[in-house]
């Protein structure tokens, strides 16, 4: 349990300074879209976008076995 905590910190800690040191605006081209933003904001944006979307495809696809009783 602890070396999850401190592995977890570390990853928080790496991702902060990566964060600190991609401040400068960004232009975000999507298809007929364009927006401009900071990278501070677009990072962890991204990253709760493939948070979200890993989450839904696990429930989507989960083990779903049944257990025969005899």
């Amino acid at each position: 349990m602890r070396l999850k905590f401190i592995v977890v910190l570390v990853l928080i800690a790496l991702f902060l300074v990566i964060l600190l040191q991609n401040i400068q605006p960004v232009t975000l081209r999507l298809f007929f879209w364009k927006v401009g933003m900071s990278q501070i904001i677009l990072m962890p944006l991204t990253l709760a976008i493939g948070f979200i979307a890993g989450f839904i495809v696990a429930k989507v696809t989960g083990n779903k076995t049944k257990t025969i009783q005899q």
